[in-house]
Order: C-alpha cells, then sequence, then structure tokens
C-alpha cells in the first residue's frame, strides 16, 4: 500500500488533488492512503511514513521549499512532487531532489504519467541493499533478503535467506542506518526484520522461518506500536 501526502494551504484545492491522485490510482488497481495537510508544519509534524509527498510551494508560514528542506533532513528517500502555479521555482526544486514539478491547474494526463513513475520508483525501494566489508571484500546484501541482524561485541551475524554472514560493525551506524527501513532493535544483540514477524509475545517473537528472538521487557511496548505500525503501512489489517 502506498502512503501519500498531500500538503496545500488553498483547502479545497488540496482536496480536489487528493481526490484525482486517489482516483487515478485506483484506476492503475493500486491501493493507498492519502493524508491531507494544509500547511508544511502540519506535515513536518506527522508521525506518518509517506512514499510520496505533494507539496505546494507558496504557502503561509511554512513555504514549500522550507518543507522540502526538512523532509530531506529527516528522510532522503521520499518522492516530493511539487505543484505550484507558477514556473519560478523550478530551478530551486532541483537543490531539494524534486521528482517532478506540476503546474496548476493540474492535468490529469500528466498526474497520471508522474504517479506511474513514482510508484515504479517505490517499487525499487525494495531492492534496497547495504554494503558490508570483510576480509578486504565487499558484498551487497538486500535488505529484503535479511532475517535479523545478531551483534556479538564488536561482530555482526546477518542471518538471511543465504545463510550467515559476519562482518565488524558499530552497532550505533548499523542502527542508524537501518532507521526507517522496518527493522527493531528488540534487545541489546537483535535487530529484527518485522516483515518476518510472525508471531510474537512478552517473551520472544518467533520468525517466518521458525527462528525465536527474544525481546527485552523495557522494549515491548514499543515493540508492538512498531509493528502494529508496520503491518498498518504495508497492507495488514489491525
Amino acid at each position: 500500500m502506498l502512503w501519500i501526502a498531500v500538503c496545500d494551504d488553498e483547502v479545497i484545492e488540496c482536496c480536489n488533488i487528493a481526490g484525482k491522485i486517489r482516483g487515478l490510482l485506483k484506476e492503475m488497481g493500486i491501493s493507498c492512503t492519502i493524508r491531507q495537510f494544509c500547511s508544511g508544519r502540519e506535515l513536518i509534524q506527522s508521525s506518518d511514513n509517506f512514499d510520496i509527498i505533494f507539496l505546494d510551494i507558496i504557502m503561509n508560514d511554512l513555504d514549500g521549499m522550507r518543507t522540502a528542506q526538512l523532509v530531506r533532513e529527516k528522510a532522503s528517500d521520499k518522492i516530493l512532487i511539487f505543484i505550484s502555479s507558477s514556473r519560478k521555482y523550478v530551478f530551486e526544486a532541483y537543490d531539494v531532489e524534486a521528482f517532478q514539478y506540476l503546474l496548476k491547474p493540474i492535468d490529469e494526463k500528466k498526474l497520471k504519467r508522474v504517479l506511474q513513475k513514482a510508484v515504479l520508483k517505490t517499487e525499487n525501494h525494495s531492492k534496497e541493499f547495504i554494503i558490508v566489508s570483510k576480509e578486504r571484500q565487499k558484498q551487497k546484501l538486500f535488505l529484503d533478503d535479511i532475517y535479523y541482524f545478531e551483534i556479538k561485541g564488536r561482530m555482526v551475524d546477518i542471518h538471511g535467506t543465504d545463510g550467515v554472514f559476519t562482518y565488524y560493525e558499530q552497532i550505533g551506524v548499523l542502527e542508524n542506518n537501518l532507521q526507517g527501513r522496518g527493522f527493531f532493535r528488540c534487545h541489546k544483540s537483535y535487530l529484527i526484520n518485522l516483515k518476518y514477524v510472525d508471531v510474537y509475545n512478552r517473551q520472544e517473537v518467533i520468525l517466518d522461518n521458525g527462528e525465536r528472538i527474544v525481546i527485552a521487557k523495557r522494549r515491548y511496548e514499543e515493540f508492538c506500536k512498531e509493528i502494529l505500525e508496520y503491518m498498518r503501512k504495508n497492507g495488514g489489517v489491525v
């Protein structure tokens, strides 16, 4: 499921744009959740993890460009699509790596083409990977193929679909690199991929491959919030 934000300080315009996006994605057979925001500040304060963000540029208080800069500071992988009645900000859009720049009134055919390209790009996010080093060699490992990371002092065991890969890494660096990518540190020694959680209780998590991972008592409540949020954003019914 796609998570989309539409931010425009003109309420009617915001509703119209959201409606067009919803209709086009329905035609494309793509399920989505669309949130509407009437200010950049509201968008920045939202805890939702959006895949695509439509931003008006000329807004009161916090304009679209500044909002985009703040979005980029929090997450570099968001797809930003500007909507504006003026062409004068086109070159500024490059500074925040905008995916597209649409002029109002929005042409539906153009919007559909942009959405098709944006959806394709979000699908490629599932091909995210990390590069790890071992014995002077570098290895590419896709995140979708990793069940969990097991920390053993200064070494990390990566348990994945192709077996176990051991390398040196600092846990703080690893945790930061995986932030917002569907991993959760349920115990000081484990970072699990929420995608593979099958069953859980207060003591442990059972993964799809049958492995059991302990949950620290102090992390259980946060884990519950994270797994429910993950399920909600990825098509689960909760």
